[in-house]
């Protein structure tokens, strides 16, 4: 059985609207293995981004428990949290967030030269990402001569600068057009299945759910179905091959 990286144990997370209180989410229960690329899905509304957020440690429950990786993050003090965010954790948002005087060598190389890394190996560093998201030959392009799937690829290797061991992808094909968002999709496969990176992407495109190891359904901020669905991901990785 693979090894448990993140557990969620009755998480609730409530706001006041007015003189109303509101659930974003309800006691959610789930485990996502390691190893595994996880699809969150649901419409919207339904509790995906307040989910991964609990995860990424840039929110903390009402009411719950949130461990990776062994540590109970929701307990976490705030200057603690801050280093688990940036050696745990990479993330991927709709919105690309490259700085465009940049070029995609530059925005990729942020990460790495906030550690300070020496020249030489940031600069390997940077041509491994960029050729693991198969764009070395933009590696000068800045962002306005890039594609909307080349920006978000960019992204991606950006995310990984560090060496996270969890990828958090927050809709991160929302801007682009299916086949674009598919390209962006079997990247984050491939992170899972070359560099034993574990995924956790929340979408509401039904074409994209079948390339996860792991689907979990929200509806209204509660968890309604949550199964390993192998088959399917070896299916879609054999597609995403030939």
């Amino acid at each position: 059985m693979a090894e448990t990286l993140v557990e969620l144990e009755e998480v609730s997370k409530f706001y006041r609207l007015g003189g109303a209180q509101v659930h974003a989410l309800l006691d959610v229960t789930i485990a996502l293995p390691a190893g595994e690329l996880c699809v969150v899905h649901g419409r919207s509304g339904s509790g995906k981004t307040t989910l991964l957020n609990m995860i990424g440690g840039l929110d903390r429950p009402s009411a719950g428990r949130v461990t990776v990786d062994g540590r109970e993050v929701s307990s976490l003090p705030e200057e603690t949290l801050v280093e688990y965010r940036q050696e745990m954790v990479g993330f991927v948002f709709q919105s690309f967030g490259l700085i465009p005087i940049l070029t995609a060598t530059e925005n990729v190389e942020i990460p790495l030269r906030l550690r300070r890394l020496e020249p030489a190996a940031r600069a390997e560093r940077v041509r491994d990402l960029l050729r693991l998201v198969d764009l070395s030959d933009r590696a000068n392009h800045r962002p306005q001569e890039l594609s909307g799937g080349e920006q978000q690829r960019v992204a991606i290797a950006r995310a990984l600068a560090n060496e996270p061991r969890l990828l958090i992808a927050d809709e991160p094909t929302a801007q682009l057009d299916s086949r674009r968002g598919q390209t962006i999709m079997a990247v984050l496969r491939r992170l899972v299945d070359e560099r034993a990176v574990s995924v956790i992407v929340a979408t509401h495109d039904p074409l994209l759910i079948g390339m996860g190891d792991h689907v979990v359904e929200l509806r209204d901020g509660a968890v309604v179905s949550g199964e390993a669905q192998i088959e399917r991901g070896s299916a879609a990785r054999a597609a995403g091959e030939s």
